[in-house]
């Protein structure tokens, strides 16, 4: 591939990694390119969203028009909700009926009593 060839049949892959989604498709729109987040099929209606990973890497050469898999996580503040299903054993009916001082605390121990409905 001559030099001039390389600048009319290919593109550098522009470094998304950081950028919110909504920049991220514009920055490789610019370049000829379009971006697609596997299992986000709401992709082009993110915004805040910031890609964490892409592929091809930055600076790879592609030919123009070609794909750039991004893959993305809520920006700071935004929160995942986290586990959402409930998590087994369950704790014993009853709660706490008593508290005590940690052993070897001498003869000034004393018990505290708690009651729970």
């Amino acid at each position: 591939m001559t030099p001039e060839s390389s600048r009319t049949s290919g593109v550098r892959v522009p470094r998304l990694v950081g950028l919110m989604a909504v920049d991220a498709r514009e920055s490789a729109r610019a370049r000829g390119l379009s971006v697609e987040a596997p299992g986000r099929p709401d992709f082009r209606h993110a915004i805040v969203d910031y890609v964490v990973r892409q592929y091809p890497q930055p600076g790879t050469e592609v030919p123009r028009h070609s794909v750039v898999h991004v893959w993305l996580d809520f920006g700071e503040g935004e929160g995942g909700g986290g586990v959402r299903e409930p998590r087994g054993p369950l704790p014993p009916p009853g709660g706490l009926r008593c508290e005590r001082d940690e052993p070897g605390a001498g003869a000034a121990a004393r018990v505290v009593v708690l009651s729970s409905p």
